[in-house]
């Protein structure tokens, strides 16, 4: 039996379809990534997923008993499903300790260990006003965790945090997921986090579920331009490109394919490549990205090494 079963929920709201028939299973203790564009529906899937919206149709069974929305309970949610939204509220005038132990159902050594992995040992004599984004974003995951959930949703955690505090609560999730017994779904805009994260992905567009999947296939193999956009850049060759799809050893195939720019190459020998100009050069840290003009459409390349503009180059699949 999965530990989440969503069948074929639908939301309406104000003569809006927000969420339609949208339906996934989720095995025990698996990292799934739901990502889409803005308002394709990911927030309002996940606030039915954790009984605090009422779906307009269709059933969410944890662990094999449906959950009950808002419009059938006194008080929204589920017990055993903790809900981290990116516009949390801690209250003000208390001490960290304090929230957290009205909040904990833990023995004091294993609510140590959550403090200890969410990074706020030293925070829980502070009061809540005293923190900063980041600070407070660490302590509104231990309150949910020492709560013993064993489903965490965390809708879109990274948002409005720096790179150092981006970083931080990165490293916390990843280490809650992997040293305690729980299955977390996690809402994301960043290819980088999902990619490197995530055992499953879940991709929504105008409200419907229209990938699930491994991350790597979705970026390595993505069905259509949609999804190849959300998990980076890439090259789009369709059989209109007829020497590319003729070099990159696709003649006879007469679909469209993606090639990402870390699978292009450039070089010097014209048996090897096709001939282009670099028109623009990024430097992007670890590598450079060229945009490369051919004759049939301009290429992005990503290379280690450091060209200029109009250089002459020869550009390759790697995937060949």
């Amino acid at each position: 039996m999965h530990l989440l079963t969503v069948e074929n929920i639908s939301k309406e709201a104000e003569g809006r379809t927000l969420v339609k028939e949208v339906s996934f299973p989720i095995d025990a203790f698996k990292k799934v990534a739901l990502m889409g564009e803005t308002g394709s529906g990911k927030s309002t899937v996940m606030k039915m997923v954790a009984g605090l919206v009422q779906p307009s149709s269709g059933n969410v069974f944890f662990e094999g008993l449906r959950i009950k929305g808002p419009d059938e309970v006194l008080l929204p949610g589920h017990e055993a499903i903790a809900y981290l939204s990116q516009h949390f509220e801690l209250r003000n005038n208390y001490r960290v300790h304090e929230l957290l132990e009205m909040a904990n159902k833990m023995e004091d050594e294993e609510a140590a260990g959550i403090y200890l992995i969410c990074r706020i040992n030293h925070l829980l004599d502070r009061k809540v006003h005293q923190l900063s984004g980041g600070e407070r974003q660490r302590i509104a995951l231990a309150r949910l965790l020492v709560g013993k959930p064993r489903l965490l949703l965390l809708d879109e955690p990274f948002t409005n945090l720096d790179l150092f505090n981006n970083k931080i609560i990165n490293d916390v999730i990843y280490q809650v997921c992997n040293k305690m017994a729980i299955t977390c779904v996690l809402v994301s805009h960043d290819p980088a986090e999902v990619l490197s994260w995530a055992d499953e992905l879940l991709i929504m567009k105008h409200g419907q579920l229209v990938f699930q999947g491994s991350p790597k296939e979705a970026y390595a193999r993505p069905q259509d331009e949609y999804i190849a956009g959300l998990l980076g850049e890439y090259n789009l060759i369709s059989p209109a490109q007829k020497t590319l799809y003729k070099h990159f050893g696709i003649a006879g195939k007469e679909e469209t394919i993606f090639i990402r720019p870390e699978k292009m190459g450039i070089g010097t020998d014209p048996k090897k490549g096709i001939p282009g100009s670099v028109i623009e050069v990024k430097f992007l840290g670890a590598h450079h990205g060229l945009l490369v003009k051919t004759s049939e459409m301009d290429l992005i390349v990503y290379t280690e090494t450091a060209l200029d503009i109009n250089d002459k180059v020869y550009v390759f699949s790697k995937t060949v």
